[in-house]
């Protein structure tokens, strides 16, 4: 995606100072959120004894001055209650802030553009950069929740680190997979300001579970949709790069529920399904990507 040296969206909020470096002991997705599915594995943990015990350890060495997560992870020790600065981030996560700012730009001229064509006004939304954990109107999240929209406030949120995940650890590699991520986001955004996410989430409260599930499903697509209608307004602009398409229907498929229940678990739960399919993502996707047109991305009212 030819991306350097183009307008970069100034609804970016830098909150990676925020939070220690170092890894949190684990979370869930936020409350409400919309969130890039990321799976879990399956094998033996810890028991609650040597849970325990770790965690004393753990604080008992940052009393005094010892960061031990810093030394797990090969780093120095780090003297307590210091806070790398979002300033102090490498070249490489100033590279991609760069380039998440550029793609956020693009969405807000794709979607400006759409909205004004049918009268209405495009509200852009914010989005959160965060290091391991954050909190959002939502609720808390950390970064193995991954990358979610959160309605009540109206922010995207995303961990950067994301993109090394999506590259080593589900095989889809690319700036125009990375893309796509925030596309698909900004999709749940656009979702929020037509009405549609606050309807699914009132029908969603009388339904049962599979129901429910089966709703979330068109929901994800839908916004896999609209990301695909943005990367038709991007190829228009000829920013695309050849192989780039193929890029962002490779993350659609590598992150579709029936691939990751696949690699996590050995084996499919359709009725657990809340994303859809690895087929019916990139099928979404395209159809957005050729279209171009909002009325192709009906999934609540055609089969998915």
């Amino acid at each position: 995606m030819e991306w350097r040296g183009r307008r970069q969206s100034s609804n970016i909020e830098d909150r990676r100072a925020e939070g220690p470096v170092g890894g949190g002991f684990g979370g869930s997705g936020p409350g409400g959120g919309f969130r890039i599915p990321v799976g879990s594995g399956r094998g033996g943990g810890l028991s609650i004894g040597t849970i325990i015990f770790l965690v004393v350890i753990y604080f008992v060495f940052k009393a005094m001055g010892i960061d031990l997560l810093q030394v797990v992870s090969g780093g120095q020790p780090t003297p307590a209650g210091y806070e790398r600065s979002a300033q102090e981030s490498s070249p490489g996560e100033e590279d991609t802030k760069a380039f998440v700012a550029t793609v956020l730009a693009e969405t807000e001229d794709t979607w400006n553009g759409i909205f004004k064509a049918n009268g209405e006004t495009y509200r852009e939304p914010r989005l959160v950069l965060f290091r391991n954990a954050i909190q959002s109107a939502c609720g808390n999240a950390s970064a193995a929740s991954g990358p979610f929209y959160c309605p009540a406030d109206q922010k995207v949120y995303l961990d950067m680190s994301f993109f090394d995940e999506l590259s080593q650890r589900f095989k889809a590699s690319g700036d125009f997979a990375q893309a796509y991520v925030v596309a698909h986001e900004v999709g749940h955004h656009v979702q929020n300001l037509l009405g549609i996410l606050p309807k699914v989430n009132e029908q969603r409260q009388n339904m049962s579970e599979a129901q429910s599930n089966q709703m979330s499903v068109r929901t994800e697509l839908q916004a896999d949709c609209f990301a695909g209608i943005w990367g038709k307004y991007t190829q228009q602009k000829g920013l695309l790069e050849q192989g780039d398409l193929e890029e962002a229907l490779n993350a659609a498929t590598q992150i579709g529920d029936d691939t990751l229940q696949r690699r996590t678990q050995g084996y499919v739960v359709p009725e657990s399904f809340n994303h859809g399919t690895s087929q019916q993502r990139s099928t979404w996707f395209k159809r957005g990507f050729d279209s171009g047109q909002l009325s192709a991305c009906d999934t609540f009212n055609n089969p998915v």
